[in-house]
């Protein structure tokens, strides 16, 4: 397997984990006299097997990430790189976003807004980011394609 592949099957798992928790709360209470459409103890059973399964990957995928290198560089350095610059990215678009929302005014009594930075270079700045972690996600997913569990 593949930690791509374990990717997916991570994703899965978190997924079946919350369909297990909407179908407990379903299955928590009913009327007296009625019988719950699911048994909760064989749904709690299930989650359990479920979560044990989830930590056993992830700790096999975050091992794996670790010991892999890429440009001198692990899976995990780059994963938390990746995070830090979408988050600088997010940061950016929103600042461009806000100052290029300037007021119009109709009348020369009205108060004046003005950008309070350079909303070209901001976006020269974010286009650069995108194209950063464009390359650095694609770097990731052809490393977690080719690289074994």
């Amino acid at each position: 397997m593949t930690l791509a592949e374990a990717l997916q099957e991570r994703a899965d798992l978190n997924r079946r984990i919350q369909q297990l928790q909407f179908r407990l709360s379903a299955n928590a209470i009913v009327q007296e006299g009625e019988q719950p459409a699911e048994d909760p103890q064989e749904l709690l059973a299930e989650l359990e097997q479920s979560v044990f399964l989830l930590e056993q990957l992830i700790t096999k995928i975050n091992l794996r990430n670790c010991a892999t290198l890429v440009d001198g560089k692990s899976l995990t350095q780059m994963i938390a790189e990746k995070d830090c610059l979408t988050l600088k990215l997010e940061a950016y678009r929103k600042l461009s976003y806000e100052a290029s929302q300037l007021a119009h005014r109709t009348s020369r009594t009205e108060i004046k807004i003005l950008s309070t930075v350079n909303v070209k270079e901001i976006q020269k700045t974010v286009d650069r980011l995108s194209k950063e972690l464009r390359l650095l996600d694609n770097k990731i997913q052809q490393t977690n394609w080719t690289t074994e569990l």
